[in-house]
């Protein structure tokens, strides 16, 4: 079982997760973000929540940004940019 799988339905883990990302990332310790940041966008993705995917897409990006993987970065980027709903009608 992956570790979005085993959080898909708790909340309260998704958000230690993004907490532990957040934390990670202000201390310059973006390895660990991007774990964290990953783990959290697998969820949002199983949850099918398109504003969470563009969310955890461009903070994934922001830190590859960071880390000098300018390719990862625009990837990502592409990611949130493709995240939007699609229209009804």
């Amino acid at each position: 079982m992956s570790a979005a799988s085993s959080i898909t339905s708790d909340i309260v883990s998704l958000r230690m997760s993004h907490c532990r990302a957040e934390h990670a990332a202000r201390s310059a310790q973006y390895h660990l973000a991007v774990l964290h940041y990953r783990t959290c966008l697998e969820v949002a993705e199983c949850r099918e929540d398109c504003r969470a995917v563009e969310f955890f897409a461009l903070k994934l990006a922001h830190c590859y940004d960071r880390m000098g993987l300018g390719q990862k970065a625009a990837s990502f980027r592409a990611l949130a940019d493709s995240s939007e709903p699609p229209l009804l009608g």
